[in-house]
């Protein structure tokens, strides 16, 4: 058998596999659709994302097959009466799959709000059904621990974040996957040298308290740790005590510096790390070592960050571990894969689709979609439009709110504008080169620097405008009328 990966056709719901055979067993596999990612609510109950895992998206699609093992594995399922779930036919047709759709997507690394598209796939409809799972297994897990780094990033006011999560991520694939969003984010670097070797992600640690547990003394331990990794040494300090493993740690580091090597700093894993901080800051000056850094760790996140900045912790390097890479408070993103238009065999034509629901808020924006952002004078982002293909307009455009369309937000013509969603693959190649994770980066930084101050905040921010054109507002509002009227029970 072949080594599985992630990125495995077979990664996928079976209904997704049952849904494919049954296009193809009725004819509808013959019409093209069009379906659109996009999430409801901004993450961590923030003002905004940062989309990751397009990268990760493209080589999963541009690898999609099935082989001999995996219809061999298929060809034992069974349905609830004990035949066969899957025909033989159908079969066949999965090993002879090739993925030829249309896909659009976000730059990696952009600001995205809710209710914008961030990938969409268009194309015959069993093929992009059967990629619906992996796509918002990657993108939505990628999001989500990406713009978990770029909050606890601007807590850190410029300091670097070290990824320190990996012992205490969802699995080793959600580990690796989860270093790469929080470089993304922002993270100076990982400690998971896998990531580091798989994506070049710089690499960084310091010791263990099973290091200084190991010798008879914490100074033995210390002495011996500068002994053995000169060129990098970081005490840790509070095995037993914090305040007294730093006049121990001060001892040893002004032995190296005596020797002509450099004391990198000491690190703090628990108490009062606002305390702690401005003791051993106090010591280590007082001792002649103003360049030791003080790195700390202990479950942080950005409010614990933020809470220490604002009492003045002389912490200059933060390790984040668990909270940051299983995104602690919000364990999805809620990203969600919507049929939202069809085109029968031999049209042209869209036919925009949508879904109604019993809840207003799952109520869909039918139709293929294109997202407008519009930028002031400042340079700062102002607005997202969500407007169809099949309605373009020129000149000034009117954006509608879809919870209330009372409110409306004009844009003039001469107003600077981009397109979010840009070509990824067409008939299913690559048409656009992807950037390096580093240049993904300060994109995600450089985003972040157009929103408005108001919106970056933790404690209820600013809420960013996305909207529909109203031409798509006003098709959107008929298809619900027609869709509520033609299901409208009579009471008697």
């Amino acid at each position: 058998m072949k080594q599985k990966t992630i990125t495995d056709a077979m990664l996928t719901d079976l209904y997704q596999l049952t849904m494919a055979q049954g296009y193809f067993l009725s004819g509808q596999d013959k019409i093209d659709a069009c379906f659109t990612m996009f999430f409801r609510d901004n993450p961590f109950k923030g003002g905004f994302a940062i989309a990751a895992g397009i990268e990760p998206a493209l080589e999963y699609l541009q690898n999609f097959g099935f082989g001999q093992e995996d219809i061999d594995y298929l060809r034992t399922l069974k349905a609830a009466d004990g035949s066969p779930l899957f025909v033989e036919e159908f079969l066949q047709e999965l090993l002879n799959f090739k993925f030829t759709c249309d896909v659009d997507a976000v730059d990696e690394g952009s600001v995205v709000f809710a209710r914008e598209p961030l990938i969409q796939v268009r194309g015959p409809i069993a093929q992009c059904q059967l990629v619906e799972t992996t796509l918002l297994n990657i993108l939505n897990f990628s999001t989500l621990i990406a713009t978990k780094s770029a909050r606890c990033v601007i807590a850190a006011q410029g300091d670097p974040i070290l990824e320190f999560g990996l012992r205490r991520a969802q699995g080793p694939d959600g580990g690796v996957m989860a270093s790469r969003a929080s470089y993304i984010g922002g993270c100076a670097a990982t400690a998971n040298t896998l990531a580091g070797q798989l994506y070049g992600i710089p690499v960084a640690g310091t010791h263990a308290h099973s290091w200084v547990m190991a010798f008879d003394s914490e100074e033995e331990s210390f002495e011996a740790y500068a002994r053995t990794s000169s060129n990098n040494v970081v005490l840790l300090v509070d095995t037993y005590d914090a305040l007294a493993g730093v006049r121990k740690a001060i001892k040893v580091g002004l032995d190296m510096e005596a020797r002509g090597e450099h004391f990198a700093g000491i690190r703090i894993d628990s108490g009062d790390l606002a305390y702690l901080s401005k003791e051993a800051r106090r010591m280590l000056d007082e001792a002649g070592l103003s360049g030791a850094k003080i790195y700390a760790s202990n479950e942080l996140d950005e409010y614990t960050i933020s809470s220490l900045k604002d009492q003045g912790a002389p912490i200059e390097v933060w390790g984040v571990g668990t909270k940051l890479v299983t995104a602690f408070d919000q364990p999805s993103l809620g990203g969600v894969y919507k049929l939202t238009a069809i085109r029968k065999p031999g049209s042209d034509v869209w036919e925009p689709r949508i879904k109604v629901s019993e809840q207003a808020n799952k109520m869909t924006v039918p139709g293929v979609q294109g997202v407008r952002r519009y930028i002031n004078k400042e340079g700062t982002f102002v607005g997202d439009m969500v407007y169809s293909i099949d309605r373009m307009f020129d000149g000034e455009a009117v954006m509608v709110d879809p919870q209330d369309s009372t409110r409306q937000k004009k844009f003039s013509a001469q107003c600077e504008c981009r397109e979010l969603l840009t070509p990824l693959m067409k008939q299913g190649k690559a048409v656009r080169e992807l950037p390096s994770l580093p240049e993904i980066q300060a994109h995600a930084r450089e985003e972040i620097s157009h929103l408005h101050e108001t919106q970056i905040r933790f404690l209820n921010p600013h809420s960013y405008p996305v909207g529909l054109e109203k031409s798509l507002h006003d098709m959107r509002y008929d298809l619900v009328l027609k869709a509520r009227q033609a299901s409208a029970t009579e009471i008697e």
